[in-house]
C-alpha cells in the first residue's frame, strides 16, 4: 500500500489501539482475553521500542504491532512475543504485511534475534500471514488455555517464531 504510512506508536493513538484490539477479541480467534486493557496498563507491557502502527493519508490508525519481553532472564534478552491486530474494514490490505516488515527491521535493528507468538488455528489468515513473513511452525500447544469468553471451552495454540538470519 503506497498510501500507509507505519510510525511509532503514540498516546494519541490510545483509543484506535485499543478500539483495534477489542474488535479482534471481539472476532473470538485473537486473544484468550475477551477486553482491551487500558492504555496505561497496555502500554506498561509492551516494549516502547516497537510498537507501531500503520496510518492512512488522513492519520487513521488501520492496525497495530508491539512486543513484550518473554523473559527476564538475560539469556532471553534477544526473545520477544509479538501481537499484530488490523481494522477489521481494512483486511486484506497488506496492513499486517506491512507492519510485520516494520517490526522485523525494528527489532533486528535492536539485537533482537527471535520473534515468537501464538496464534489460534482458525485464525488463518494470521497464520498465512506469519508464514509468509519468514515465521514457522514450532508446534501446536493444545488445549493450553480457557476461553473465558467462549465458556471456557479448551482451545489449542499454534507455536510459531521467526529467528532472524541477520543476527548470528
Amino acid at each position: 500500500m503506497s498510501d500507509l504510512s507505519i510510525r511509532p506508536m503514540t498516546p494519541a493513538d490510545a483509543a484506535a489501539v485499543l478500539g483495534i484490539y477489542q474488535a479482534g477479541m471481539d472476532g473470538g480467534n485473537a486473544s484468550f482475553e475477551h477486553t482491551a486493557p487500558g492504555w496505561d496498563a497496555f502500554d506498561a507491557s509492551k516494549l516502547p521500542g516497537h510498537r507501531l502502527v500503520a496510518a492512512d493519508p488522513d492519520g487513521a490508525v488501520l492496525g497495530w504491532v508491539a512486543v513484550s519481553h518473554v523473559s527476564p532472564r538475560i539469556a532471553y534478552r534477544g526473545v520477544v512475543e509479538h501481537s499484530v491486530y488490523v481494522d477489521p474494514a481494512a483486511h486484506g490490505r497488506g496492513i499486517g504485511r506491512a507492519l510485520m516488515q516494520a517490526l522485523i527491521a525494528s527489532t533486528e535493528a535492536a539485537g533482537i534475534w527471535t520473534l515468537q507468538s501464538g496464534v489460534f488455528p482458525e485464525n488463518t489468515a494470521s497464520l498465512a500471514l506469519h508464514h509468509a513473513c519468514g515465521f514457522r511452525t514450532v508446534g501446536v500447544r493444545e488445549r493450553v488455555g480457557r476461553h473465558a469468553s467462549q465458556n471456557n471451552r479448551w482451545r489449542d495454540v499454534i507455536f510459531i517464531e521467526r529467528r532472524s538470519p541477520a543476527i548470528t
